[in-house]
């Protein structure tokens, strides 16, 4: 829940006379203390609210009744945007003064994000539909531990391998996923724009306690993803499908939310399912898909 929601509440506790204080807001929302005095500070300083500490009340009032909260509503794409943003600057700031820091954490307040020593180490993905494919599918990967294999291409050639993923991060303007070999080694950093194509397997790998690292959740930057509606051979356990977001539509169907077509072309060949029910066209390129591995097959082509 973004800080909005907080200060709208806190707003309304005002102009219903309650005097509100930091520990209200602390109690309501179960925050710290520090964050509800954050956000009484970004109500009167970022935006310009007339706060009135009223020591009888232990609370807060406005000095000027007329006083209305701006219009501060943005949709989850702009949201996303600043959140590339603040990303961007926050990388950038390592190398200069505390100015550079104080815009970072300005856009990400106004993103919503709490700034945590997590959201600090989120990457960030360029809005390539195959890049934010790939760093779902790696993000889901490494949350459940699974073993990847990867058709990865190397400066001087081709390469498939079975990698056990444990962090995505930025580099220099790149974004990689940290990774160990499936039978040992020492880990690898793998570009994601030199993904060839990836297939999440069953196989879940053990992670040393001593190279505990947090777990990356990286969300689209507000492109829209394409639907699929499948029916399965059996109910879902959790919210995706090899590592692919899905909601029940009912009656085994579910709705499977994807960004790079033909990534999801060849799960769709490697998976285990009954029937695709829409979209049509990506029906008519799986079929062309299958004409063509039989025609390969029987040596037509």
């Amino acid at each position: 829940m973004s800080n909005m929601h907080r200060i709208h509440w806190f707003d309304q506790r005002i102009r219903g006379g309650h005097y509100p204080s930091s520990k209200d807001l602390a109690l309501q929302f179960e925050i710290s203390r520090r964050q509800a005095q954050r956000d009484i500070e970004y109500l009167a300083v970022s935006l310009r609210a007339p706060l009135l500490y009223i020591a009888k009340y232990r609370g807060y009032c406005y000095e000027d009744r007329t006083y209305v909260l701006p219009h501060l509503y943005m949709t989850e794409e702009e949201k996303s945007v600043l959140k590339f943003l603040a990303r961007k600057y926050g990388e950038y700031s390592s190398d200069s003064p505390s100015g550079v820091q104080r815009v970072a954490h300005l856009l990400g307040r106004f993103a919503g994000e709490e700034g945590g020593e997590d959201s600090r180490r989120l990457p960030f993905f360029e809005a390539d539909p195959r890049l934010i494919q790939i760093s779902q599918q790696l993000s889901f990967a490494i949350s459940h531990r699974r073993v990847v294999h990867l058709h990865y291409r190397h400066e001087n050639g081709q390469t498939r391998e079975n990698v056990c993923p444990v962090r995505l991060l930025s580099q220099y303007n790149a974004d990689y996923v940290a990774a160990y070999g499936e039978h040992g080694g020492g880990r690898m950093l793998y570009r994601l724009d030199r993904i060839e194509n990836l297939h999440i397997t069953g196989r879940i790998f053990e992670q040393d306690d001593g190279e505990e690292v947090p777990l990356t959740k990286a969300g689209p930057p507000g492109l829209k993803p394409f639907t699929a509606r499948l029916k399965l051979n059996s109910e879902l356990q959790g919210d995706t499908w090899h590592g692919y977001k899905a909601r029940s539509a009912g009656d085994g169907l579910y709705d499977i939310e994807f960004y790079d077509a033909d990534a999801f072309l060849q799960q769709l060949v490697l998976g285990s399912w009954q029937r695709l029910e829409s979209p049509k066209w990506l029906k008519t390129k799986l079929q062309n898909r299958c004409e063509q591995i039989l025609r390969c097959l029987y040596g037509e082509e």
